[in-house]
């Protein structure tokens, strides 16, 4: 996908994408050893965004698996469609008869034609460049990591009826983690590991400005450091790089090209999403109070 770390930073930049050193590097290394990349920190940061930018660079499809609690071998690798094959049993009896027709009905049931892939599959059995995103592994159930197991380690997938589905392509695989719980060490194992955390406000106006190149670069310092000032406060949520970027994008809206204390009080709802960050950031900034 990419011929060195430099060519990696360099076409991640060409979709937006700023990426520092250590995950041009890593994302080299995963690319050119074949081994899934295990992205952990905090939400919003741009972990997805990753995956998303390496697959737009590369020219690959992105096939997503958005995990949550629930999620089971269903959802995640394929399916049968149990209301096409109950229409085929149903018209192979209508006009046929016996256990051998039975037998034959049986046989057809289980081919292509009733399969249902899911992304796990679906990404496994493509033939083009593709980056599979294994969203939000944390928040499965960690039995649902022995399904990916097979996947990240071997990249197939071993179907019962019809055998084992193994990749003529492997995938660039991006699996992606809150930590809001540990990831068992058999999938660690199996994955090189990169770290995001918040940018520095540095980055993250540079981060700004090739998001949203109508900003004034003096109003994208204060949005910025004014950022920073929030995430350093002890809220329930602390704003994303994303919600940085939106803040900018709100900004241009209002036609607001100096971030003081009133235009943050007004504004605070595009970064801050819980009633309580509200209240300590108004308290702990001398912010003027909004809408009372």
């Amino acid at each position: 996908m990419f011929s060195s770390p430099a060519e990696v930073a360099t076409e991640l930049a060409g979709v937006d994408y700023l990426a520092d050193a250590a995950t041009a590097t890593t994302v080299f290394l995963a690319a050119s050893l074949q081994r899934p990349l295990l992205v952990e920190g905090p939400a919003g940061v741009g972990k997805t965004e990753l995956a998303k930018a390496v697959a737009a660079a590369s020219g690959a499809e992105l096939v997503r698996l958005q995990c949550y609690e629930g999620l089971d071998e269903a959802r995640a690798l394929y399916e049968w469609n149990y209301r096409k094959q109950l229409l085929r049993i149903q018209a192979s009896v209508a006009t046929e008869a016996g256990a051998s027709a039975w037998e034959q009905t049986h046989d057809d049931i289980f081919t292509e034609e009733f399969l249902l892939t899911r992304p796990l599959l679906t990404a496994i059995r493509r033939d083009g460049p593709t980056v599979l995103l294994i969203d939000e592994a944390d928040k499965t159930d960690i039995e649902v990591e022995a399904l990916l197991l097979e996947v990240l380690s071997e990249f197939q997938v071993t179907i019962p009826e019809l055998g084992t589905v193994t990749a003529t392509r492997r995938p660039f695989v991006v699996v992606t983690s809150n930590a809001t719980r540990e990831l068992s060490e058999a999938l660690k194992r199996r994955c090189l590991y990169l770290y995001l955390d918040y940018p520095t406000p540095e980055r993250e106006r540079e981060i700004v400005l090739a998001r949203v190149p109508e900003i004034e670069g003096a109003l994208a310092d204060q949005l910025v450091r004014s950022a920073a000032t929030l995430r350093s406060l002890e809220l329930k949520k602390a704003p994303s790089v994303a919600e940085t970027i939106d803040w900018a994008r709100t900004l241009l809206a209002l036609g607001i090209d100096e971030l003081d204390e009133a235009a943050i009080a007004s504004t605070l709802g595009v970064v801050l999403k819980h009633v309580s960050d509200h209240a300590r950031a108004t308290k702990e900034l001398g912010l003027p109070a909004v809408g009372r």
